[in-house]
Parts: structure tokens; sequence; C-alpha cells
């Protein structure tokens, strides 16, 4: 288990890794071609298109992960239902394109959510597809997959933005992704669905899936309010800066994190019968993703506004406050995504369901509080909540795995301590490095790494100890 769980997080960290480098590129050309608020018109739309993307896939990826014995009627029945879903909330937004427009008195708006909403369709069938490679852990199928998607994508938007075509790169770079990815999957994973469909089996999925559906839908819902009171209370602009701000610690957590996530969930569901094994593992995943995810983000917090700078431009400086705010909010999802998926891979989407309305009930508060102060104030509140909430997250652990918030902050501890150690050394380097924003991003990066390599090596705790002799083992095996 331990070699099957380390291939396939290896082939999911390359996946998120290449194809979120693509996109990183891609989007660094896109900021200097574009304006903060052209990123901001799309990134309004992109908040509908994940709603209806959530009902679309409606928890039964994950369920299809979780199930002990899913078969091809499982997986096909799934396929056709989400088809059949997409359908309908393709319609939905598509009568609803003219009231959005109304609403945030963006004329463009209409046709930009007719055409985006066409996403939803490959969507659907990625889903299943996703939870199929999770389930027999064929991560380099989906690699591959992912990285001539970003690519295809990538050029479709660079050359569409040189066009002239302005918002409709970015449109057109979200469509080529989706169609793209889906393509590419059938190519390459071994996965086809059948023409069969039992609706008993999602009768069946339904009990644990539409948990997972309600919680997902009030996560999304609940992150997403961010964006709509920034682009109607304040403008589009300020929307596009937060999103860019938030886009460079997301890259971080999306790529390492959502590999975790992706890797974890069938690992720990091989073991839910088994709850001191099932605690093992989940303390081990806390040490190693808080080992890696940690330095990158404070590193990157220490670097920001060389970073602005240097890749995209004086006119994106005003993301810098919100990047480092997003930052610290983002270092608690080692926490979350464990915590999380052990519940879920123990079958138990009830407790989620319930943590997630406990969470979003306390960030409505702080949401409706931070609107009145700025868009600065409200995200600095959610950061705050991201904090409480881990407390929340880790609760119900504490009885089905003995493992509560205590026992998985003092396994945190050490990469937190060696990693605000290296954020404050980067961040004083950058006061006296000489040199143009390029020079100094460098020095800074290579003084950061080199500080929390020796910085491990003299107090780093058990999640470091575990990465080394893993790769000790590797090196001798190999």
């Amino acid at each position: 288990m331990k070699q099957k769980i380390a291939g396939g997080l290896f082939w999911k960290v390359m996946e998120n890794g290449g194809a979120q480098g693509i996109q990183f590129v891609v989007a660094i050309i896109l900021a200097r071609l574009l304006s903060p608020a052209e990123y901001g018109v799309v990134g309004i739309i992109m908040i509908f298109i994940m709603i209806a993307n959530v009902i679309v896939q409606n928890g039964f990826s994950t369920a299809l992960v979780q199930k002990q014995h899913a078969d091809q009627v499982d997986f096909s029945s799934v396929c056709f239902f989400d088809l059949l879903v997409a359908c309908a909330m393709y319609g939905a937004l598509y009568l609803a394109a003219p009231a959005i427009a109304r609403f945030y008195q963006i004329q463009e708006l209409k046709g930009i959510v007719r055409v985006l909403a066409v996403v939803l369709f490959p969507g659907g069938i990625i889903s299943v597809q996703t939870a199929y490679v999770s389930r027999k852990m064929e991560f380099r199928g989906l690699f591959l997959s992912t990285l001539v998607a970003s690519a295809a994508s990538g050029a479709v938007s660079i050359w569409m933005a040189y066009a002239g075509l302005g918002v409709w790169a970015m449109v057109g770079q979200q469509v080529a992704y989706y169609f793209a990815l889906m393509t590419a999957l059938f190519a390459l994973v071994s996965w086809k669905p059948s023409f069969v469909f039992a609706w008993g089996r999602i009768r069946g999925m339904f009990a644990f899936g539409w948990k997972l559906l309600a919680a997902s839908l009030i996560d999304t819902l609940f992150n997403n309010l961010y964006g709509l009171i920034m682009g109607k209370i304040y403008n589009e602009e300020v929307l596009g800066v937060y999103n860019r701000g938030d886009q460079f610690p997301k890259l971080i957590v999306n790529n390492l994190g959502s590999a975790i996530q992706s890797v974890l969930l069938p690992a720990f569901s091989s073991r839910q019968s088994e709850p001191g094994q099932l605690r093992q593992m989940v303390r081990r995943a806390v040490g190693v993703s808080s080992f890696l995810v940690l330095p990158m983000l404070f590193g990157l917090c220490a670097v920001a506004d060389t970073l602005v700078l240097a890749l995209l431009g004086e006119k994106w400086m005003p993301c810098v406050p919100y990047l480092r705010i997003m930052c610290v909010a983002y270092s608690f999802w080692p926490i979350h995504i464990t915590n999380l998926q052990a519940i879920n891979a123990m079958g138990r989407s009830d407790v989620f369901l319930k943590l997630e309305i406990m969470k979003k009930a306390i960030g409505i508060l702080g949401l409706l509080a931070g609107a009145w102060f700025g868009p600065l104030i409200l995200v600095s509140i959610k950061a705050l909540l991201d904090f409480v909430t881990t407390f929340i997250n880790a609760w119900p652990n504490k009885k089905l795995l003995e493992y509560g918030i205590f026992r998985q902050w003092a396994d945190i501890l050490p990469s937190l301590f060696l990693s605000l150690a290296m954020c404050g050394a980067v961040y004083g380097l950058g006061l006296i490095f000489p040199g143009g924003p390029w020079i100094k991003l460098a020095l800074q990066v290579c003084s950061g790494v080199a500080i929390y390599i020796a910085l491990a090596f003299a107090f780093g705790g058990e999640g470091f100890r575990y990465l080394l002799d893993f790769a000790k083992g590797r090196l001798k095996r190999g």
C-alpha cells in the first residue's frame, strides 16, 4: 500500500505540477495582454459555472471511489446520469444569462454565460473518468491527459488574446481545456462507458452521494460569495485583482493539496475497517503534507511583491496584499483535506455534511461583517475563519480515530516553525538584495530553499524523517 500511495502521489503531483505549470505561464502572458477588469468579468461567470458543475458531478464521483465493489455498470450509470443533469443545468444557465447580465450591468455576460456553460457536458464525463483513475490509481494517464489539455487550451487562449478578442480569450481557454481533457482521457485511461444504465445503482449510491453533493454545494456557494460580493458591491476590477492574488497560493494548494486528496481517499477507504492503521495513515498524511505545503506558501508570502512585479508588471501590484492573506488562509489546508478525506473514507458523509453546515454558518457571519469594511478586511476575516474551522474539521476524528486537533497541531508545528523562520529570513533578504525584480526573485527563492532544507535537517519533524527514509529506500531499491 505504501508503494501504491507513493506511486499515485508521484503521478498526481506530476499531473498537477505539469498542467498548472503550463497554465501558470499562460496566465502570466494573458495578464500582460488583458486588464484586471477583463479578468473580473470571467471571474463572475466562473462562479456560476462552478456552482452548476458541483450539481452536475453531484457527489457520485466520490461515491464511486468510496464504494468497495464498484463495477462497469456503476461507472456507466453515473456517467449518463451526469450528462442528464448537465443538460438541465445548461438550460437553467441559458435562461438565466440575461438576468445575470442585468444584475451586474455588464451586457457582454449574456453571451459569455451561454458559451462557457457548455463545459458542463465534458465536466460530467471527466468527473467519472477521474473517479476511475483514483480508484485504480492510473494517475499516469491523467498526468498525460492534463498536460495535453493544458497545452492545447493555453495555445488557443494566447492566440485569441493576441487577436484582440479580449475577455473571450479566457472563455476559449476554459472550453478548449474541458473538451481536450475529456478526449485525452478517453484515449489514455482504460475506462470507457458502456451503453448500460441501472437506476437502482444510482439510488444505492445516492444515500452516500447526496450528502456530499449538499456539502459541496454549500462549500462552493460560500467560497464564491466572496467573488459575488466583490463583483457587485465593489467592481469587476477589484474582483480581478483578488482572483489574481488568490491564484498564486491556490496553484500550490491545487497541486500538492489536491494530489494528496486524490490519493488519500482510495488509500484511506482500503483501511476503513481498521481504525488503528487508518489513524497512522492520517497522522502521516498530516505531517508530510504540512512539511511540503507550508514552506511553499510562506515562501510565496515572503516574495509576493517581487514575484508580482517580475511576472505580471506594475499594474497588478494591488493584488499583493490579497496574495499574502490567501497564503495564510491556504496554509491550513493540510488539516482540512486530511480530516475530511478520512471522514469520507469511513463512509460518514452525514458527518461531512454537518461539518459543512456548521462552518458555513460561522463563515456567513464573518462575510457579512467583513463586507462593510472593504475587500481587504473581508479576505482577512476569511483567513481567520479558515484557522477556526481546522478545529471543527478535526473534531469528529477525535472520536472516530482518537486523533484530535491538538495532536494534529503537534504534528504540524515543526513544519510551521521552520516555514515561519524561513519566511522571515527570505523577506529580510529581499530588502537588501541588489538588482531588478527578476534577479532579486531568483536570489530570494534560492535562499529560501537552502534555508528550509538546512533547518529541516537540523530540526525537522516526523514528516521530514518519513520523506527522508522513503527517499533512501527508493535509492537502495534503485
